[in-house]
């Protein structure tokens, strides 16, 4: 590697994050600058690039710092052995073919959708056999039965398998329906408790109690505490806060659902 470094600025841009970020990376001891200039801006060279991206990699993938930290392990700085970069190459490639594995299911979602829209703008019959390829419900197994216990998962999944394909279709046309209109009612400017945001708040805490095994739908279960965690989850985890992404980016799109089903919750539930 070269002795080239970057400001935290220019890292900052480079990588769609912000200097802010870079701090508390440190703070946290998970990525040091390499060096510190006389002016104390921080600085970071090609060694910690890679760090940056295997971090920013775990982050998409849904992991916390505390576990991104454990993956890692501590910082080698910029006086990396070749056996560190070994290692660090080993592990790109781990990440590598996770994500080939992400892009070929998402390419799988975009053709099975795309074959749904030709369709119907044809008025052909839809293969329903064809039109879930690369949706996986199984996929949070393992979270789901970490927060809520196997009897809640086992419940949803049977519910799932019962469905018919018309009905996996209903169901996930009103998620995209929900979706797009909580964007739209964030990007509007509206306020969280105006009448038109929790009316799709109301719709949001509907859909989660019709989910049979989650807390929502359980009789006696704490349906406010269930919808004001899944709130504060949809901003702190990348994964479900990317469904309510707006133009802005960041997470505001899923601040705005958060604040309106806090709203909602304490009104009605």
């Amino acid at each position: 590697m070269t002795g080239r470094d970057w400001s935290i600025q220019e890292i900052a841009r480079l990588a769609g994050t912000t200097s802010r970020t870079l701090r508390h990376y440190d703070d946290v001891g998970l990525l040091p600058p390499s060096r510190i200039a006389h002016n104390g801006s921080r600085h970071y060279d090609e060694a910690a690039l890679v760090r940056l991206q295997r971090i920013l990699l775990l982050r998409e993938l849904g992991l916390g710092l505390p576990q991104i930290a454990e993956v890692l392990g501590p910082s080698t700085g910029s006086g990396a052995q070749a056996t560190g970069r070994q290692s660090e190459e080993s592990a790109l490639e781990t990440h590598l073919a996770l994500l080939r594995e992400e892009q070929n299911r998402l390419a799988r979602q975009i053709a099975s959708v795309e074959n749904t829209i030709n369709a119907l703008k044809g008025g052909e019959e839809l293969m329903a056999e064809n039109m879930f390829d690369g949706f996986d419900h199984t996929q949070y197994k393992e979270e789901v039965e970490e927060r809520w216990g196997r009897r809640a998962y086992a419940d949803s999944d049977r519910w799932w398998r019962g469905m018919t394909d018309a009905e996996r279709a209903d169901w996930q046309q009103r998620v995209s329906d929900l979706g797009r209109d909580w964007v739209a009612a964030a990007e509007s400017g509206i306020d969280p408790a105006s009448a038109e945001a929790q009316d799709v708040a109301r719709r949001h805490v509907e859909w989660l109690t019709g989910i049979p095994g989650t807390p929502a739908a359980v009789p006696g279960g704490d349906v406010k505490a269930y919808v004001l965690g899944l709130g504060e989850m949809y901003v702190a985890d990348p994964r479900f806060g990317a469904n309510y992404a707006t133009s802005a980016g960041g997470t505001q799109g899923a601040e705005f659902v958060r604040d309106a089903l806090r709203i909602y919750a304490d009104g009605n539930l």
